[in-house]
């Protein structure tokens, strides 16, 4: 195992070396994170839906049971198990390799089952525009350890700049979390004023879930692993989009504004490659947050810092 004085802590992540890795990966998040639906309370914008970055990986966190118990789920990218723990002691696990997504789905409910763990999940994926039944897809089936570590350890980095960025704010945000459905790192702030309804249009996703997700006016960003031919990013969009956001000075000078995705990217290598990677992505959050709350007329006296 590498030490921490060897581990390279921004490393490359370029999309077309693990796509297929990505792929099977993003579903069998959506498994786990579609459990973690069935149990948990709903929470406004779905944040009761979404996964955790820890020093291993990703997590569920505590979910609910019946009868006072609780489980949860781990993905440990480093030692490269799935690993199930209740809340009794009992601690279930099996290793990432490379098997399809009904593979992965039957010895993950295989495993609930040992646990004494019983869960029903809406088994088509969301926000994927082939959406094979988990228990049916055999086509997404490669895992490549070295490239979902390196994913993990670039969450790391992200998860850490998210959480420095949001405690500059003090209205209504998010947690820092990884929202399976589009498999990416987010976190958001909020105006405080209800949104237009969204108009929807995410594949295999219903309308009214959007709606939800975008029920208050927002600043969001976060960390995408890039897919449909382009590389990792950083990434911030404002919903509703103010008058001007695309048009908005942004820094540093290799943020883009991505006309098909209405929304600000900073490519990851330009991050991983700059003098103070930290700076960059803290100089564009705070940079196009500005841009949004300005030209939205939030009332930043009373939201920051």
């Amino acid at each position: 195992m590498n030490s921490s004085a060897t581990v390279e802590r921004w490393p490359e992540l370029r999309h077309e070396s693990w796509s297929a890795t990505q792929q099977t990966l993003q579903l069998w998040t959506q498994i786990v994170g579609k459990i973690r639906l069935r149990q948990e309370p709903l929470v406004n914008h779905w944040w009761n839906v979404a996964l955790y970055v820890t020093p291993r990986g990703l997590t569920t966190s505590a979910m609910p049971y019946e009868d006072g118990r609780s489980f949860r789920i781990d993905f440990d990218f480093i030692e490269h198990v799935l690993l199930i723990d209740d809340c009794d002691g009992g601690t279930t696990r099996f290793a990432l390799a490379p098997m399809s997504v009904a593979e992965f789905y039957r010895k993950l409910f295989d495993a609930l089952a040992a646990a004494n763990v019983h869960v029903s999940i809406d088994r088509r994926p969301n926000e994927v525009a082939e959406a094979i039944p988990f228990d049916e897809d055999s086509t997404h089936a490669s895992y490549d350890a070295a490239a979902a570590n390196r994913f993990f350890r670039v969450l790391t980095q992200a998860d850490r700049l998210c959480k420095i960025f949001r405690a500059r704010f003090v209205g209504k945000a998010s947690p820092v979390h990884f929202f399976w459905g589009s498999f990416d790192l987010a976190t958001t702030r909020f105006s405080g004023r209800v949104a237009p309804p969204h108009p929807g249009g995410f594949p295999n996703l219903p309308d009214w879930v959007t709606r939800e997700a975008y029920s208050r006016e927002e600043h969001s960003v976060g960390f995408w692993p890039g897919g449909s031919g382009t590389d990792a990013a950083f990434y911030a969009y404002a919903y509703p989009e103010p008058k001007g956001f695309a048009e908005a000075a942004v820094s540093p000078a290799s943020a883009l504004w991505l006309v098909q995705m209405r929304e600000f990217l900073l490519p990851y290598e330009s991050v991983r490659t700059a003098e103070d990677p930290d700076a960059a992505v803290l100089a564009f959050f705070q940079s196009t947050y500005e841009a949004a709350a300005d030209l939205g007329h939030w009332d930043r006296a009373t939201l920051e810092r």
